[in-house]
């Protein structure tokens, strides 16, 4: 089997750390209940903590990136994508079925899927900065 790579790391702990604030207890966070609510501190929340979410994990595969730009750059956005997105829906079902005083909540997924795009986005631009 293989063993983690150090550069996962970071992306590991991030996910660990997502995990714990998520579950939580929700007596002091707010409860969105209409779609104007969506800028609220909650909602830009949960894109900061997906987008490092999304840039840490694709910061782990960066030394792979480099020796394969093209091909393997693609995959590295999709299965980053793909991963960090469910990761955001599991920790809204968990809040809705599992956490104590938590709610799962659509627009939650949204700002985290939300925060998922803008992650690879931003490490998209330093990559390409950097080559």
């Amino acid at each position: 089997m293989k063993r983690l790579s150090e550069d996962f790391y970071p992306s590991l702990i991030l996910a660990i750390f997502i995990m714990v604030i998520m579950g939580l207890p929700g007596k002091c966070f707010p409860i969105v209940v209409c779609f104007w609510d969506w800028l609220s501190p909650d909602k830009i929340v949960h894109c900061i903590l997906f987008g490092m979410l999304s840039f840490a994990m694709l910061w782990g595969y960066r030394k792979k990136i480099l020796s394969d730009k093209n091909t393997l750059l693609k995959k590295a956005f999709l299965l980053t994508l793909i991963i960090s997105i469910s990761y955001g829906g599991l920790t809204e079902l968990l809040q809705k079925y599992v956490f104590i005083n938590r709610f799962g909540s659509v627009f939650d997924f949204l700002a985290d899927a939300i925060g998922c795009v803008l992650g690879i986005i931003v490490f998209y631009f330093i990559y390409r900065k950097k080559n």
